[in-house]
């Protein structure tokens, strides 16, 4: 499963159809592996963030230096894994749980005042100032109760979209 020349075994295929969950057929993850193979310029076995950027697609999504850091240096396994979650048969915990990540940047399993900010950032552009982003949060987060010490769990965020409630937030202790 490294270069570009090489071919998928079965198994491989069954190997990476586990691996995801089963969310892919085999003949999905040939084209998948095509693609990768493609973007894969120098035939490493992996991606990296440059070659992920050379997709026009991705480069313009406000963003994509998030994605980043969730997608540099995958592997195949691990580029269709990710890729999962956009699959029309993933769950909506899967799906969930990926948008969960792409906010916590820091990776330390909650989304803080600050992670929000910073999606809000890379969203708005120059579009609001950092004092604009600011009171904007903090307003909807008074209107919800809620202060920026407040953070959002992963376990709370999947449960809630379950219950179709709202996401609970938890001050820090």
């Amino acid at each position: 499963m490294g270069t570009a020349s090489s071919m998928l075994t079965q198994y491989d295929l069954e190997e990476v159809q586990l691996h995801c969950h089963n969310l892919f057929s085999q003949q999905e993850i040939v084209s998948l592996y095509q693609r990768f193979c493609q973007l894969d310029r120098n035939a490493k076995g992996f991606i990296s963030a440059d070659e992920f950027l050379s997709v026009p697609e991705f480069a313009m999504n406000p963003l994509s230096q998030r994605l980043l850091k969730m997608l540099d240096g995958l592997n195949f396994k691990d580029f269709v894994a990710f890729l999962s979650a956009f699959s029309a048969k993933a769950n909506m915990e899967q799906k969930i749980t990926l948008i969960f990540k792409v906010y916590d940047s820091d990776g330390n399993g909650k989304i803080s005042f600050n992670d929000i900010l910073e999606v809000l950032q890379d969203l708005s552009g120059v579009f609001m100032s950092n004092e604009q982003r600011e009171k904007v949060l903090l307003q909807v987060l008074k209107e919800a109760g809620y202060t920026r010490e407040s953070y959002l769990m992963l376990d709370d965020f999947i449960k809630s979209r379950r219950e179709r409630g709202y996401m609970h937030l938890y001050q820090h202790q």
